[in-house]
């Protein structure tokens, strides 16, 4: 895999902010010309409300999203101490996704779905947390596989209600499940919590670098593993548990982008922290783009899309590890 220089790294994925956010308003079932799109910033055109008032949230949703479980997934690969680690393994996605059918199968909508997601996923975080702490035992095997069975009974449970609830009710439980931005509203308190996210995460880095390089040598380094593995979990729960509560369930992202910028050669959190931010959001953005043009005017799943392109992505990335 070529080696990148941290610094140039990350200004190519500030440089391509603008401009994946200016195709993420380009595309999509209704064309808007690059004349109109530049005409609409400096006087009002008829193009407005698809730009402004559908595309431009959307967009902005999208990249928050995408940066907070890109965030997740990197802190949770150092917790873990695994590559292949996921924002989702832990179970989080899964108490969301009970609780979120549960609310569709009663005929709630809006806010109160959201609500019942991001409660879910932090009763999915107590519970596995707890189950962990009542064993005096952090080890990163114990919490993946607690993390595992409690996600095995979450999608038993999420089998049951697809099961019992109405045909009329299936298409948005399935397109939730798979992830979906069509509902996202407004994104300014996902992009609130990324940035408070960010901000707390950023100063850990030195010390999650010395985790990374084993308990026994982040003590010695003067770190208490126990307490920072504690607070990059439930950071990293909250974070997945917030972008779960904008787009439902979308794979992938947390999994491959901290893993691509580790190939790439950022390996120092204190780099690939906000590098995983930047990337995942213009990833998720592309991702959404695509979801709404490639059988326009019906619109995909985003997490079909993350998933149609991280698969391979993520099989090439492998191969080419073992091959180094």
């Amino acid at each position: 895999m070529i080696k990148v220089r941290p610094l140039l790294l990350t200004v190519l994925l500030l440089a391509a902010i603008p401009l994946v956010l200016a195709l993420s308003l380009r595309f999509g079932s209704v064309d808007v010309s690059w004349t109109i799109l530049w005409q609409s910033l400096f006087q009002p055109q008829s193009m407005d409300a698809i730009v402004y008032d559908l595309r431009l949230p959307r967009a902005l949703s999208a990249f928050a999203v995408g940066g907070l479980l890109a965030l997740s997934g990197a802190l949770l690969q150092v917790l873990l101490r695994n590559p292949l680690a996921d924002p989702y393994v832990l179970g989080v996605s899964g108490g969301a996704a009970v609780a979120t059918l549960t609310g569709m199968l009663l005929g709630l909508a809006g806010v109160l779905l959201h609500a019942l997601a991001f409660i879910g996923a932090l009763l999915s975080m107590t519970l596995v947390f707890g189950l962990v702490h009542r064993q005096q035992s952090w080890s990163p095997t114990r919490l993946l596989l607690t993390g595992v069975i409690v996600a095995a009974g979450w999608g038993a449970l999420t089998t049951f209600i697809l099961a019992i609830a109405p045909s009329s009710n299936l298409h948005g439980m399935l397109f939730w499940l798979m992830g979906d931005l069509a509902e996202s509203g407004t994104p300014h308190s996902a992009l609130i919590i990324l940035a408070v996210g960010f901000v707390i995460s950023w100063p850990l880095g030195a010390s999650l670098n010395r985790l990374a390089r084993g308990e026994l040598a982040a003590a010695a380094l003067g770190e208490n593993p126990v307490r920072l593995r504690m607070q990059v979990y439930v950071l990293a729960s909250l974070l997945t548990a917030s972008a779960i509560t904008v787009a439902g369930s979308v794979g992938f992202v947390g999994l491959v982008v901290p893993h691509l910028l580790r190939l790439l050669g950022s390996t120092d959190h204190r780099i690939l922290l906000p590098q995983s931010v930047l990337f995942g959001g213009c990833f998720l953005m592309l991702a959404d783009t695509a979801s709404r043009t490639l059988i326009a005017p019906v619109q995909l799943p985003v997490g079909v899309i993350t998933a149609l392109l991280g698969v391979p992505v993520f099989l090439y990335l492998m191969s080419r590890s073992k091959q180094t």
